[in-house]
């Protein structure tokens, strides 16, 4: 086995331990008013590339807000995307751009790997958009969402599939610029 593949075996290695890490650490977060299913997938992305370090807070407050947006409606009905989208989008950016920033000519990549991302999880769950995937209008049906354990039952899976996908649309940058 070459270093190559022994790094590239790594980092996916590390995508699958944080997998099964998060199928334990998520459901429990359900609890918690403060929790951001954009944080908790861009955050989780983060630590397999060992950023936890350089003022993750920072990155965490960014993705709050994109959780939040799913319950904005818009005056011609349009409503946001799930948060984990959001979180995965990010994510895809980072890795995109390893160190540095996405030279101009690669961006157009960058949207198409954001581009398949959404189809995916489209095609999976249904939907992109945060209503229709939980069941629930977060304006006014917050409680029910609580009540009826929607973070435990719906949007842990989408976290799961969010940064299992990133894993995989991302996988020569991460060999590329993360191993």
């Amino acid at each position: 086995m070459t270093n190559n593949t022994s790094t590239q075996n790594d980092i996916r290695k590390q995508f699958e331990e944080k997998l099964m890490e998060l199928k334990n650490s998520l459901p429990p977060l359900g609890k918690n008013i403060g929790n951001s299913c954009a944080a908790d997938t861009l955050n989780s992305i983060l630590e397999i590339l060992n950023l936890k370090d350089i003022k993750n807070d920072y990155f965490n407050n960014l993705a709050v807000p994109f959780s939040g947006f799913a319950h904005f409606i818009g005056k011609n009905g349009w409503k946001g995307p799930c948060g984990a989208i959001f979180g995965a989008l990010a994510a895809i950016g980072i890795i995109s751009g390893g160190q540095s920033k996405i030279e101009d000519l690669d961006v157009p990549k960058v949207y198409g790997k954001a581009l398949k991302f959404a189809k995916r999880f489209e095609e999976e769950f249904g939907s992109v958009m945060c209503e229709e995937l939980c069941g629930f209008d977060l304006n006014t049906d917050l409680k029910q969402y609580v009540k009826t354990r929607a973070w435990e039952n719906k949007c842990c899976n989408f976290i799961l599939f969010a940064v299992d996908q990133v894993s995989k649309i991302t996988r020569k940058e991460l060999r590329q610029l993360w191993s």
